[in-house]
């Protein structure tokens, strides 16, 4: 896997965001049986940057805590399939070999005031945003109560995996 990570506020927390966002993205590769090398853009950004995407992109005029942008069309979640024929060579990257993944943009304000309305820490949100965006970028959602049920469940045996809890 590779992993970009592109930290636009200069965020400092008191992990190692781009080791943390690997480990948490490489899990929920793991736990989808994903067996492709892929690619994957991280922007860390404030209220400011991630309104004007949000705008830009979904026309919702306000910020958010995470914007998940997948490259893949999938028939199922976590199909993989679909990215073998066509899709592949238009989602492989010429200079890596790898298949692009998609782009994750969290806002590091929503990760600090979410952290402490929840009651866990910083890395435990930063994370759980992580694993929402990665399994988003799988294909799965959360307009529906099952969908988002299956969500939860899969973000959390994730993040428990790892160890990351809300203690």
């Amino acid at each position: 896997m590779t992993f970009y990570v592109e930290n636009e506020t200069k965020a400092k927390f008191d992990f190692d965001i781009e080791e943390l966002a690997r480990s948490v993205a490489e899990a929920v590769l793991k736990s989808e049986n994903c067996s492709y090398n892929v690619e994957i853009s991280l922007t860390i950004t404030d209220d400011d940057g991630i309104h004007e995407i949000n705008k830009e992109f979904r026309n919702i005029d306000k910020p958010t805590d995470v914007l998940s942008f997948p490259t893949i069309s999938y028939d199922e979640p976590g199909d993989f399939s679909v990215i073998e024929g066509e899709q592949k060579v238009d989602l492989l990257d010429p200079d890596t070999g790898n298949i692009s993944f998609g782009d994750i943009v969290i806002n590091e304000n929503r990760v600090r005031s979410q952290a402490l309305e929840y009651g866990h820490s910083e890395k435990r949100e930063f994370a759980f945003l992580v694993a929402h965006s990665m399994l988003h970028l799988c294909g799965y959602d959360h307009m529906e109560e099952d969908e988002a049920a299956v969500m939860e469940s899969k973000q959390n045996e994730v993040l428990n995996s790892l160890g990351i809890t809300r203690d």
